[in-house]
């Protein structure tokens, strides 16, 4: 048996599935053992009215939630789309014989979609479909961040039925070159005085290194040799009651520099790390006994850039410079484990192609003083400077981390340079005649190989 029916226009205007009924050839539904060959397509929110060729005594939808029906007459059916889904619409004759189960889906109305879409997005070349009963979006857009607000503006049509087949155009690999700068310089001195008197048998008595000695007199040398700096010690009198007299003076400067240039690149919206530095074991109590776990040490660098509109690249950031710390330690299970020495930042910042920042600056400044002397006496007017001694050590740490941000695409190999292209092996001739390790290579690179770097140069700090 054969029914042929309109899929006529829709009440609000758009049509899904069917074509208008006014000028149009009516389109023929093929039954087959009392099924739809056919799908009828509505809108959600939307409305279809549908004709048959015969007139119709009872119609039946399996689920009003999806869709509801009314007759407007004997051969015209009202549809009107509610929830996106699919239901069954039956169309029974005047004899109670099945004219037709017809398969109604009901749909997202794209048609809305696809205008607000043009007006938030006018030059994304975005395609809107739907599939089931959700919407499918493709296409290539300019950034993630019109990706997502596509995906957003779908969301209210659509909720948690949306297929995202875009994909994102255009540069969005990020270059981020970092660079940590760490100088620490410290400075002591000191400068101390002891006395010893010894009387013959009435016994001995001293200060400062005099009095840790437990004695005088002998045991001066033994104590000079221990110690760095300028020492100077002197005797005065002698038989019965003789004085020792050391005058100590140190002064130390140490100076430690660090700086590394880590560069990284990573896709838009992807975590990249970096760590130039080691592992430290630690031992660690198990129920096995001792375990070892390591810990990471030296610079150390995450990120996740994100370009926005306008090239903007937003960047989240995780830096940290850590040392081992031989002054702290503890010790687990008979071995000494050394602490940990840490300088470590996080943050968000914003910037464009080519644009720096200073994200972190630290400087640390440690003084310390130290002052003894025995009581009274080194109150007295010049004698009582050989009874005090006086110290003082200071140490500063400068830390410096910029970070410069690019973004790049990727080029052919050929224009890339090792660090190994500015030297080549030696020859035989060149090795065992000339006694050189390693020859210059050729271009510009072979040129910096070639300069003497065995002389005075770096730099100089006050």
């Amino acid at each position: 048996m054969h029914i042929k029916t309109l899929a006529a226009a829709l009440v609000a205007g758009a049509v899904f599935g069917f074509v208008p009924a006014t000028g149009t050839k009516a389109e023929t539904l093929r039954i087959l053992n009392g099924a739809a060959a056919s799908t009828l397509r509505v809108p959600m929110n939307r409305a279809v009215v549908v004709e048959t060729d015969t007139p119709f005594a009872e119609l039946s939808i399996a689920n009003p939630g999806i869709a509801d029906i009314s007759t407007l007459s004997d051969r015209s059916i009202y549809v009107l789309g509610k929830t996106p889904g699919r239901t069954t619409l039956t169309i029974l004759g005047p004899e109670g014989n099945l004219q037709s189960n017809v398969e109604v889906q009901v749909t997202p109305d794209i048609a809305e979609f696809r205008e607000r879409l043009r007006q938030i997005l006018p030059n994304e070349q975005i395609e809107v479909r739907t599939a089931n009963d959700g919407i499918v979006l493709s296409g290539t857009v300019s950034t993630a961040a019109r990706l997502d607000a596509a995906m957003q503006l779908a969301q209210r049509y659509a909720p948690d039925r949306i297929s995202n087949l875009m994909s994102v155009g255009g540069t969005q690999q990020v270059m981020l070159k970092v660079r940590f700068a760490e100088m620490q310089r410290g400075v002591g001195k000191s400068l101390g005085s002891s006395i010893a008197i010894e009387g013959g048998s009435v016994g001995a008595a001293g200060t400062g290194r005099f009095a840790d000695s437990g004695g005088a007199g002998g045991n001066l040398v033994p104590f000079v040799n221990n110690r760095s700096g300028a020492v100077m010690g002197f005797r005065i009198g002698g038989g019965r009651l003789t004085a020792n007299v050391l005058i100590e003076a140190l002064e130390s400067q140490g100076m430690a520099r660090t700086l590394a240039e880590p560069n990284l690149t990573a896709l838009s919206g992807q975590s990249a790390s970096f760590l130039a530095g080691g592992e430290y074991p630690i031992p660690v109590p198990s129920e096995a006994g001792i375990s070892i776990e390591y810990r990471p040490f030296g610079v150390e660098l995450q990120f996740t850039p994100r370009v926005l509109d306008d090239n903007v690249i937003n960047l989240s950031l995780e830096a940290a410079v850590s040392s081992l710390d031989g002054t702290n330690t503890v010790s687990i299970g008979g071995t000494t484990v050394n602490a940990f020495r840490r300088r470590a930042t996080q943050t968000t910042v914003e910037l464009r192609d080519g644009e720096s920042f200073a994200i972190a600056g630290l400087l640390e400044d440690d003084f310390r003083a130290s002052a003894s002397s025995v009581p009274w006496i080194s109150e007295l007017p010049i004698l009582g400077a050989l009874f005090r001694s006086a110290s003082y050590q200071r140490s500063q740490t400068e830390l410096v981390i910029i970070i410069s941000a690019h973004l790049v695409t990727p080029t052919r190999g050929e224009a890339l340079m090792l660090p190994t292209d500015r030297v080549r092996p030696p020859t035989e001739r060149e090795l065992f005649l000339s006694g050189r390790l390693a020859a210059p290579g050729s271009g510009a690179l072979g040129e910096v190989a070639r300069q003497d770097f065995g002389g005075s140069y770096g730099y100089a700090f006050d």
